[in-house]
């Protein structure tokens, strides 16, 4: 459990989301919350639902499973409620360019100037 904990929290450090974590082992009336909130068609066949449980404000996003399904598809942010940020847009696009240039430059041998030339 800490370890999908942890994978959550560095996610959402490393993208800046705003979070509050909430250590039900500590508080039965959070725990209940959290109970009551998760709708019943995502909860478990038996037992209780096990943390991480992801909530945006009282809207269920869902469990970890769901979060790292969504995180594999790309579509974390709508996972948790919220708009994707251009920022990521942008980091994935220059990742890809340099990726781009890198391969043009060792496997193909062409000069990287060269291909800026191409596309101005």
């Amino acid at each position: 459990i800490k370890k999908k904990q942890q994978d959550v929290v560095r996610f959402l450090e490393a993208n800046k989301i705003e979070f509050e974590e909430v250590d039900i082992t500590m508080s039965e009336e959070q725990r209940q919350w959290m109970y009551k909130n998760i709708p019943p068609e995502k909860k478990p066949a038996q037992g209780n639902p096990l943390p991480p449980q992801i909530f945006n404000g009282d809207q269920y996003c869902g469990d970890y499973d769901s979060f790292f399904e969504s995180k594999e598809s790309n579509t974390v942010f709508s996972f948790l409620g919220l708009k994707p940020r251009l920022a990521s847009k942008v980091g994935y696009f220059f990742l890809l360019f340099a990726l781009k240039f890198i391969f043009l430059e060792l496997f193909l041998g062409i000069e990287v100037e060269s291909v800026k030339e191409m596309h101005r």
